[in-house]
């Protein structure tokens, strides 16, 4: 799903939230206060479920593939509430406090990829074990995405929604303005191999780039991709943190940092609450943008009718994966039976196939790959990109980096409070990272 900002994340198609207060209003979407009725009823009360969701899961009426409505036509009795936040990390942090507290969460709480591995060493506990519950089948997901949601003792909290492999959206017209060819074939082919090439590429696009245009939208979205591509990332197989000595950060954050030096990106914080970063698909601001298969909604989204066909999609230099996400069921849920069905449904290989033929979410469910509706898809906003091709074969072939509980937590820090700074206030690369390592000094409790 996928990511948000410090992660999957991800993914927007954006209800603007300021500030942590209303951040946790729309998480909690009030389910254990509005709702009314035992925690499981027989099927025939009419109640409201309430998801609580960041960024784009591709379930809404408005934007997604109208999954919400059509559970309701099934379940005539059940009625979906999205309480959607943009920001990944303010939403983090409120559902922590709220599970802490065990009231005011949603019936349905999704958790990003980055935060998974927190979630199941320290908050256990809090959530229905999906793995024993009626009609879930555990083995129909990727082995690998299963095992990011079992705990120690075998609890798995949450159900896969989609994964994250990796490509390059770019947009044609642009580069063609710039002298640089406009075939995916061509365009994949001038960085193949090396992210370090695709910087080389930032700088010729810099030397003839239309004015007011820069190679990509962020230093921080060119850290994720880089990132989402290294054997060894935040955390060692045991869990420990060791992003300071990790080369797979190192390389990221010197390239990211040579982008933003270099002037290459937009100085843009993705997923920003002010909207500034939407606004800027739409206003041509920048030519090349790291797309795992959820960006693609986003970009349509916020790209607007006016740009249709002149992106399209290139292979990444290295296979990686960048979000991903998954639904739980907090035990403090007043629905945990219909709350458990609904997140098992809306999980389903048909759904997500629905889901990513709508937004481009690629699914994680075995059968949702192999769909000939996500392998054989092609993409009209894109110039028919054959999308489905491109990210399902990314996506079988990935390796996922062990994961850790503060993953997301230094993730942000290194984005937000690292390379941001850089790329707006001129910062300097070493002070940036000495910021970053006190940050977490003074946040992480190892």
């Amino acid at each position: 799903m996928r990511t948000s900002s410090g992660t999957r994340a991800r993914r927007t198609a954006l209800i603007a939230v300021a500030g942590l207060a209303a951040c946790a209003t729309l998480i909690t979407g009030c389910s254990s206060d509005s709702d009314s009725g035992k925690k499981e009823n027989a099927g025939t009360e009419n109640i409201t479920l309430h998801v609580g969701d960041f960024g784009s899961f591709g379930y809404d009426d408005k934007t997604g593939a109208a999954l919400f409505s059509e559970y309701h036509k099934l379940h005539p009795n059940i009625t979906i509430v999205e309480d959607n936040v943009a920001d990944g990390q303010k939403y983090w942090d409120a559902l922590k406090l709220h599970l802490s507290q065990g009231s005011g969460l949603a019936d349905i709480q999704a958790i990003e990829v980055g935060f998974i591995a927190e979630a199941t060493a320290t908050l256990g506990d809090k959530f229905i074990d999906l793995g024993k519950a009626n009609g879930v089948d555990t083995t129909k997901w990727l082995d690998w995405k299963e095992k990011q949601a079992t705990t120690k003792s075998g609890q798995v909290i949450g159900l896969g929604t989609d994964v994250g492999p990796m490509a390059v959206c770019y947009r044609k017209d642009l580069f063609q303005q710039a002298g640089l060819p406009a075939d995916r074939e061509a365009v994949a082919a001038l960085w193949a191999g090396d992210w370090t090439k695709y910087i080389a590429v930032g700088k010729q696009f810099k030397a003839k780039a239309p004015a007011g245009v820069s190679f990509t939208d962020s230093a921080s979205g060119v850290f994720n991709a880089v990132v989402s591509s290294q054997a060894q990332q935040y955390s060692d197989d045991q869990g420990k943190l060791i992003y300071d000595s990790s080369p797979g950060v190192k390389k990221a954050w010197d390239l990211a940092v040579e982008a933003a030096q270099q002037g290459l990106s937009g100085k843009l914080r993705q997923f920003d609450d002010k909207g500034t970063w939407n606004a800027a698909f739409k206003n041509s601001k920048f030519a090349t943008i790291a797309c795992p298969s959820w960006m693609t909604g986003i970009i349509k989204e916020q790209g607007g009718p006016a740009n249709a066909a002149k992106w399209d999609i290139a292979a990444a230099p290295e296979a990686g994966n960048w979000g991903g996400a998954f639904l739980s069921v907090p035990k403090a849920g007043k629905h945990t039976a219909e709350a458990t069905a609904l997140a098992a449904w809306l999980t389903a290989a048909e759904q997500q196939a629905k889901v990513f033929a709508k937004n481009g979410n690629i699914p994680s469910t075995k059968a949702g790959l192999d769909s000939p509706t996500v392998t054989g898809a092609t993409n009209p906003y894109f110039g028919t990109a054959p999308v489905g091709k491109v990210y399902t074969a990314t996506a079988k072939g990935v390796t996922p980096a062990p994961i850790g509980r503060y993953d997301g937590q230094v993730k942000t820090y290194i984005t937000d409070n690292g390379i941001l700074d850089i790329e707006q206030h001129g910062t300097s690369k070493d002070k940036a990272w000495s910021n970053v390592q006190a940050l977490v000094k003074d946040k992480i409790d190892q």
